[in-house]
């Protein structure tokens, strides 16, 4: 029977991970495999010998998305994969990779992953986290300097350049595309719970978990 799959989406430093983790905390996690559409970042070699400093990571173009796609098909149909994983300091991905195998949940945890048609298509419930920019902003800047290894200069030139111009064009546009928004991210938990209950609604229409 096919796996149940959950985009969720938002913009950087929304909290779309931390919504994750409280949907995992209500469900069984042994039955859960979470997806990072950042871990399909194209290496930095496929940029034609541009600088990090010179490329636009919030664009759609910076990511495989094709692969993304094919290793959802892949788990629908049961098959393992290797997920790619890749290094945020260096910008470029590890030779090594992450088995995963099918799971009955698939949570897809991206910002541009209600972007693609087709990536939209495989999804049974789409979350949009929904979070004030300045907060977002705040949340970028530690995250990079904390977990990436970057300068509060860099990062705030990388939002300005780039983040804040693709965000407009495509994240937020790519609201509308969701059948739940939550505000205020993980702090929403009223809407959390309503998430929870749906997703265990549909897996007991499946006879799963």
């Amino acid at each position: 029977m096919k796996p149940l799959v959950i985009g969720l989406a938002g913009g950087t430093g929304s909290g779309k991970t931390s919504v994750a983790n409280k949907i995992l905390d209500r469900l069984d996690k042994n039955h859960i495999v979470v997806l990072q559409h950042d871990s399909y970042y194209k290496d930095l070699e496929n940029f034609d010998g541009l600088t990090p400093d010179k490329i636009n990571y919030d664009h759609p173009d910076s990511l495989e998305t094709e692969i993304l796609i094919q290793h959802i098909r892949q788990l629908c149909e049961g098959k393992t994969i290797h997920q790619p994983i890749y290094n945020f300091a260096t910008y470029r991905r590890m030779i090594e990779t992450q088995k995963i195998v099918p799971k009955d949940i698939i949570i897809v945890d991206g910002i541009l992953i209600f972007v693609d048609k087709r990536l939209r298509e495989l999804m049974d419930i789409k979350i949009f986290v929904d979070t004030d920019a300045d907060e977002r902003l705040i949340r970028r800047i530690r995250r990079d300097i904390l977990e990436r290894g970057r300068s509060v200069e860099t990062v705030m030139n990388q939002y300005l350049g780039t983040v804040k111009p693709t965000h407009l064009e495509f994240v937020e546009p790519s609201k509308h595309w969701a059948d739940i928004i939550i505000p205020r991210g993980a702090d929403n938990l009223v809407a959390i719970d309503m998430i929870v209950t749906k997703i265990k609604s549909m897996m007991d229409e499946k006879g799963r978990v």
